[in-house]
């Protein structure tokens, strides 16, 4: 595969999950409030459905499952309706006293680290974008007379980029002047955050419409 073609499946994934969506939201959310492993975890969680949608797209299946309306839509109204469960309880947080949230770190139960990781499976592989997004990777990196190599490039890569930008954003919003920004302004993110996943689940069930 020539520089110019790996650098164009490259820029597309990147461009795909460095742009604001729910799952680098949720991560930023995270990484404020529960701080940088929890983030990572989370991170770590949405990097595994990534990696689930490459290797469909790899073997074809995502082209099948997009090309039947029933499967897509079934991946629609779960994703939709965990995104909307997400939003409840982002809105739930963002509705606690300021009293619940201070002074209590010592005390703090620590993070369910499963529940962490597999909120982020969940809400990748509840995204029909991530669908349409690696079907095109793959259709813009592999060919008919591809090198062996291809494949394993484009995943590879593709991966690794996503562990800079889903780590980088745990990384950089888990340091200590975000976690101060966070404990001024928690409602304010956390009801963000609950609007944002609100519109988006809203959005995939709509168009089942």
């Amino acid at each position: 595969m020539s520089g110019s073609q790996i650098a164009l499946v490259y820029g597309t994934y990147l461009l795909a999950i460095a742009s604001p969506g729910p799952s680098n939201m949720a991560i930023m959310g995270a990484a404020m409030r529960d701080g940088r492993i929890s983030a990572l975890v989370l991170a770590a969680g949405v990097m595994t459905g990534s990696l689930f949608w490459a290797t469909l797209a790899a073997t074809g299946i995502s082209a099948v499952l997009a090309a039947y309306a029933q499967a897509l839509s079934l991946i629609k109204v779960i994703g939709g309706v965990y995104l909307l469960y997400l939003a409840f309880r982002a809105g739930r947080s963002a509705l606690k006293p300021v009293s619940d949230f201070a002074g209590t770190d010592a005390g703090r139960a620590m993070p369910r680290y499963r529940s962490l990781y597999r909120q982020g499976v969940l809400m990748h592989i509840g995204n029909p974008k991530a669908i349409m997004a690696w079907t095109a990777i793959m259709s813009l990196g592999l060919r008919q007379d591809a090198p062996s190599g291809t494949l394993p490039a484009i995943i590879g890569g593709c991966a690794l980029l996503g562990v800079i930008v889903f780590g980088g954003y745990a990384i950089i919003f888990s340091t200590a002047p975000m976690i101060a920004f966070y404990t001024r302004v928690r409602r304010w993110i956390e009801g963000g955050l609950s609007a944002l996943f609100a519109v988006a689940g809203a959005k995939l069930l709509a168009s089942q419409s």
